[in-house]
């Protein structure tokens, strides 16, 4: 793990992180708006995932917004804040792709790593903390500086 530039987390997505993390669930931005944060750049949306499952994520923040299951199967919701939407996902690993995009079976696991080894690239196989925190276990910054666009695994 190492430290990033200070992440520039809007207000709300600092408020999604530290509530997941106040009910006692690992929680981490991830994919394209890590990539695009160590770019320099600003990430287009925010996605985020956790241990905790889909009903839990649905409690935590039952009466403070609008959760919606727009993936529950998958185990992602969304949560509504303002205009804004947020997609919650469980930390998961994902079985074959019949339609090219959607899996056809999805487990929940425990660790952020096995989620992240789910992903496509590995510069989108990393997540970031509040604090700023990059994990990052298939080299994806490295890559990021080479100019390199490397499957995971």
């Amino acid at each position: 793990m190492q430290p990033a530039r200070e992440p520039n987390l809007p207000p709300v997505v600092r408020m999604l992180l530290d509530t997941l993390h106040g009910a006692g669930y690992q929680a981490y931005v991830v994919g394209g708006c890590v990539r695009d944060s160590l770019l320099g750049k600003d990430p287009k949306d925010w996605d985020l995932c956790t241990s905790a499952r889909p009903d839990q994520v649905k409690e935590c923040f039952a009466g403070t917004y609008k959760v919606l299951e727009t993936g529950i199967q998958h185990g992602t919701v969304t949560v509504l804040a303002g205009t804004e939407t947020y997609e919650i996902t469980t930390y998961r690993a994902e079985g074959d792709y019949e339609d090219h995009r959607r899996p056809e079976e999805v487990t929940f696991v425990n660790s952020l790593e096995e989620d992240l080894a789910r992903r496509d690239f590995t510069i989108n196989a990393m997540a970031m903390g509040p604090d700023g925190t990059v994990i990052d276990p298939f080299g994806g910054q490295g890559d990021l500086k080479n100019g390199v666009l490397r499957c995971v695994g």
